[in-house]
């Protein structure tokens, strides 16, 4: 048997992946992948594959001549290509002889950590029972601020919450560029460590099809891997792309992020997605900030807090702000936003945000 780097794995494939230059699905790339899953899944491998094309599938089915409004036309294009990409899905990991499992989900659903966790259940009792769980936003419902960023945004949070090896963003490119990808000159930049400042080399171009682009890919990826988990960009366009970047003695060209060594709890690595889940801020002044930043585990105490912006109750995930208002990480509150302003800088009270609840930037 061929030697793997990784045993569990999250696959997130892009709409540019599944679709052809009209949009429409491009049955033969998307047969090839679930072929290669297939392949890895019969080696021993655990898979979440967290897929796009549902839209973009949708939009290729449905000719609307009524004037529609984006927010509806995502929604009826999402519910009429999420079955038609899931029927194609199902069909063809049958022919391996492997069930599959849709999963929808949305925003909302990693706000709380008991929905957090039963989404978690759910997918690890469909692992065991060697089905392979399909996921995607269920875009029918998710509007607007509810939206994910796309699917590179889900991804991260599958593959943290369901403590994968390694996550797997299938693109259309070979990966993140030090300049700019049509440029014969330019090269991927093969290994990245989460410390390092890519701003300028990241095109701010969206793909066709999907929210995102490579920027959001780095952001998402650079959190993925301060958690230690390995996160790859790799061109899901080409030929045995998934077989051969797994293997331990592959060259394939592609990024890879380097893990963090660190161990993170599960709780911290729930916290550190929860940004966009935030009910309200806590600014500190630089004590705190130093504090914060230094090598030893340090809780947020309300001595360091300098203001209090907005509403939220005990438990409720909050942004954390330094005086100059860099965002420094987020953590869950101990205390609602009634009391935390009447003890705005008192001391010998238990922590604002207990350590073990808090989430730090690793670059402040």
């Amino acid at each position: 048997m061929k030697k793997y780097s990784y045993k569990k794995i999250a696959v997130k494939i892009g709409s540019n992946v599944l679709t052809d230059k009209a949009g429409k699905l491009d049955l033969q790339r998307m047969s090839a992948l679930v072929e290669q899953i297939a392949k890895l899944h019969k080696d021993g491998l655990e898979i979440i594959l967290v897929s796009s094309g549902a839209v973009a599938s949708g939009r290729s089915e449905l000719n609307i001549d009524k004037k529609i409004d984006d927010v509806s036309a995502r929604q009826v294009f999402s519910a009429v290509g999420q079955a038609k990409l899931i029927n194609h899905y199902y069909e063809m990991f049958r022919k391996h002889g492997i069930y599959c499992g849709q999963v929808l989900t949305t925003k909302e659903s990693f706000g709380s950590r008991r929905h957090y966790l039963n989404q978690k259940n759910c997918m690890t009792e469909m692992l065991a029972l060697k089905v392979i769980p399909i996921v995607n936003e269920n875009d029918t419902i998710s509007v607007t601020e509810l939206m994910f960023t796309d699917n590179d945004e889900l991804s991260g949070l599958i593959a943290t919450m369901m403590n994968t090896q390694a996550l797997v963003i299938l693109s259309n490119i070979d990966g993140i560029y030090n300049g700019n990808p049509n440029d014969p000159n330019s090269q991927v930049i093969r290994e990245i460590k989460t410390n390092k400042n890519l701003s300028q080399y990241i095109q701010t171009s969206k793909s066709s099809f999907g929210r995102g682009g490579m920027l959001t890919k780095t952001n998402i990826a650079r959190k993925v891997a301060e958690e230690g988990i390995t996160v790859i960009i790799a061109n899901g366009k080409k030929d045995h792309i998934l077989t051969n970047l797994l293997l331990t003695d592959n060259d394939v060209v592609c990024t890879k992020f380097i893990p963090n060594s660190k161990e993170v709890s599960s709780v911290k690595k729930w916290i550190a997605h929860s940004d966009s889940f935030a009910k309200g801020e806590i600014h500190v002044n630089t004590g705190a900030t130093e504090a914060l930043a230094g090598k030893k585990a340090t809780s947020l105490l309300f001595v360091g807090v300098t203001k209090i912006v907005g509403e939220f109750e005990k438990d409720d995930i909050v942004k954390i702000f330094d005086d100059k208002g860099k965002a420094l990480g987020v953590g869950k509150v101990q205390f609602d936003s009634i009391k935390a302003n009447q003890l705005i800088g008192e001391k010998g009270y238990k922590a604002l945000v207990h350590y073990d609840y808090l989430y730090l930037d690793e670059r402040i």
